[in-house]
């Protein structure tokens, strides 16, 4: 159960204005860290997340738990009005619509800090301020356009990440901005616009390689064909065929490595004297290696990389991490309800802080599932509530429940 200690963020009320990944990451790390996140749905369906087939089919329940769902028509002079109602109450509003969208409905920057002069305002967004600011893009298109793709795909191949890890670090630097924007409000008694963007926090990723093509004065080449800085930093084949990755990047870690295996004549090889010796020496050492490992099947040799204190990694895929002992022993895995009324363990919030407790307090919300609630605390009378139903510019649904 969830601990009793209030949360950092107790006492935040957040309006959240997204969809997809990038918006609901910062309001899922608030919402964990405490805040009152109220989602802002589009009336009567909700966020269109909910329902993607696919590779976004777990968008919506891996980020919106801890939230509660108000369903408005913002296209509506009703729907408006009320948002302008719950930004007289609200410390912090984070939208990750297309440009200019909120301004067109009445609920730009400059219209609500009018309305509350605290607010910090947070707008997610393909780009920060400049030539490519009106653009659309998604984690796919910053991933080429910022060189990441080329980085991680082998030479002639550029790949994206395998996750959405752009949307994921925006709504993390949103939520920096949040942070950092709460506490000046501290000493000016005022909020502020905070932006974070796709593009930039995809170069702020880059910045090692550019670092590193200023400094040799070589074009940097993709990862997969880097100049290794360690003599063993890859993959090898076990026994059984699986694979397993080895990194032995210090002089301790060949040392252990060689007495652990009995190779003492590869200690006493001046060709394999230092780290800078080794890595000079690849072409002869890498098989060597190879065909240590190969020697043994995975099990054997997770435990004695293990032993032997050298970093190591078996290649997971996303299965296995529901059954991962470590993250189960730690309680790092939290059961959700996505939609469908499908029940898994997702992550929690990766930090650990104090005595804070950062189980799950609520469920991903059904669409409108907290409408009527909000809407009374804003001082909304239950025939009011019942009429704007009626004229659409609102959805309200059964309280009990999650998900779809």
């Amino acid at each position: 159960m969830p601990s009793s200690t209030p949360l950092p963020l107790s006492g935040i009320r957040v309006l959240e204005f997204s969809q997809t990944i990038m918006g609901p990451s910062a309001g899922l790390i608030l919402a964990d860290l405490g805040a009152d996140v109220l989602k802002i749905e589009p009336a009567p369906d909700g966020d269109r997340t909910r329902r993607m087939p696919g590779f976004a089919a777990g968008f919506f329940g891996a980020f919106n738990r801890n939230k509660k769902s108000v369903a408005l028509d913002l296209k509506t002079r009703g729907g408006q009005d009320i948002v302008h109602r719950l930004v007289k109450k609200a410390d912090v509003l984070i939208e990750n619509y297309a440009p200019g969208t909120m301004a067109r409905l009445g609920c730009g920057y400059e219209q609500l800090s009018e309305v509350n002069p605290r607010l910090v305002y947070c707008a997610l967004k393909g780009f920060l301020s400049g030539p490519y600011e009106n653009r659309p893009a998604l984690d796919e298109v910053v991933q080429f356009m910022g060189g990441l793709a080329y980085m991680t795909g082998p030479p002639g191949r550029p790949l994206r990440a395998g996750s959405s890890i752009i949307d994921i670090m925006g709504g993390t630097m949103a939520v920096v901005g949040v942070l950092s924007a709460l506490r000046e409000r501290e000493a000016t008694g005022r909020g502020q616009l905070v932006k974070s963007a796709l593009f930039e926090n995809t170069v702020f990723l880059m910045a090692q390689h550019m670092a590193g093509s200023a400094i040799t004065g070589k074009p940097m080449p993709p990862m997969p064909a880097r100049e290794s800085a360690w003599a063993i930093y890859e993959l090898f084949d076990t026994a059984g065929g699986e694979p397993v990755f080895i990194g032995i990047t210090s002089d301790n870690h060949w040392r252990r490595f060689c007495h652990r295996f009995g190779r003492q004549d590869l200690l006493e090889d001046a060709r394999f004297g230092s780290n800078e010796d080794r890595v000079r020496e690849r072409p002869a050492l890498v098989p060597i290696v190879a065909e240590i490992v190969k020697r043994h099947e995975i099990k054997e040799m997770i435990a004695i990389c293990e032993e032997i204190g050298i970093p190591f990694a078996p290649v997971a895929t996303t299965e296995d991490l529901f059954d991962d002992p470590h993250l189960n022993a730690g309680g790092r895995l939290v059961e959700v309800e996505l939609p469908g009324g499908i029940r898994a363990r997702l992550p929690k919030l990766p930090i650990e802080m104090g005595r804070h407790d950062f189980t799950p307090r609520m469920q991903p919300p059904a669409v409108g599932e907290h409408t009527r609630e909000v809407l009374a605390g804003i001082g909304l009378s239950g025939p009011e509530i019942s009429h704007l139903e009626a004229e659409g510019i609102v959805k309200c649904a059964p309280s009990p429940g999650a998900g779809e």
